[in-house]
């Protein structure tokens, strides 16, 4: 390495130098408008080519930015107080596509919260991860602030990047194992994938709904018979509240579109309740099956 290279620091570095968790720093860049997305990329802009923001190249890990040493010392990064804490909602600022309350629901599936008539409160578990009770002042419903570390806790980035980005695999990784958050990794195609609950689906939209069942509580079947004498299944079934919910892929095969065609004749011959979940829902499935359930009186 160079002298000129022992200059600079990868994000990742200058992350740990400033004792922030990387996400945090990532964000804050961007928020600065010192780097921006591009495609599959970070890339400078001219506020973060101005502070002595660099590319270098790496046969492994391709182009990336480094950082002068000097930032150190920047009012602007010396002043990110990492000790401050977050709530759900915040988290929602690393995790875009995730709705607040389907984070608070991942956070209790990990036992580190549970919900009661009063709101969000803390468990043994979630004390141990640095996790405080709060009350809001308004409402005077309970709710837990965490540290900002557990951003970087490996196993709330290991499920909550599988709800945002449909894969339980690491993220993809950039210089010295920077996590690319933005990424959008995708589980499309038909090869079988493993819900939270063991549940074998055949599609991430499939996934993705599963997985927002087992977080709301919600007792589901998978590939349920309709009360029929056909042997026509659905993709779920709600016992509560007697509700079929059916994925439309975008990449189904010509005999599957045709099946689920059928499926939904036999729902509206038979007078059966079911929800009918698209492609172009799944960015705000959150608030699609909220409002779908509450049409048959249940409240997630």
């Amino acid at each position: 390495m160079s002298g000129d290279d022992d200059k600079f620091l990868s994000t990742t570095a200058l992350a740990r130098e400033l004792e922030l968790p990387v996400q945090q720093l990532f964000v804050t860049l961007r928020d600065y408008g010192w780097i921006e997305r591009r495609a599959e990329a970070w890339l400078l802009t001219s506020k973060g080519e101005y502070e002595g923001g660099l590319y270098r190249d790496s046969r492994r890990f391709g182009r990336y930015i480094v950082w002068p040493k000097t930032l150190i010392q920047h009012p602007l990064l010396s002043a990110i107080e990492s000790n401050q804490r977050i709530t759900a909602a915040s988290l929602r600022r690393f995790y875009p596509s995730l709705h607040p309350r389907h984070i608070n629901r991942a956070l209790a599936e990990l036992g580190l919260q549970t919900h009661s008539l009063l709101g969000w409160e803390l468990t043994p578990l979630g004390q141990r991860w640095g996790g405080q009770q709060a009350e809001s002042e308004n409402s005077g419903a309970f709710f837990v602030t965490w540290p900002h570390e557990i951003v970087d806790h490996p196993v709330v980035r290991r499920e909550l990047s599988r709800l945002a980005f449909g894969s339980e695999a690491e993220l993809p990784q950039s210089e010295e194992g920077e996590q690319d958050l933005f990424s959008s990794a995708s589980n499309g195609g038909h090869d079988d994938v493993l819900g939270m609950d063991g549940h074998q689906l055949q599609s991430s939209l499939e996934r993705r709904v599963c997985d927002w069942l087992y977080l709301a509580q919600l007792a589901h079947a998978h590939r349920r018979l309709l009360p029929c004498e056909e042997a026509i299944q659905a993709d779920f079934y709600l016992p509560q509240g007697h509700i079929y919910i059916d994925c439309w892929s975008d990449d189904a095969a010509p005999g599957e579109l045709s099946l689920r065609m059928r499926r939904r004749e036999l729902y509206q011959e038979l007078d059966l309740r079911f929800i009918e979940i698209n492609q172009k829902d799944e960015p705000r499935l959150d608030e699609v099956l909220v409002r779908a359930l509450l049409k048959f009186g249940i409240r997630c």
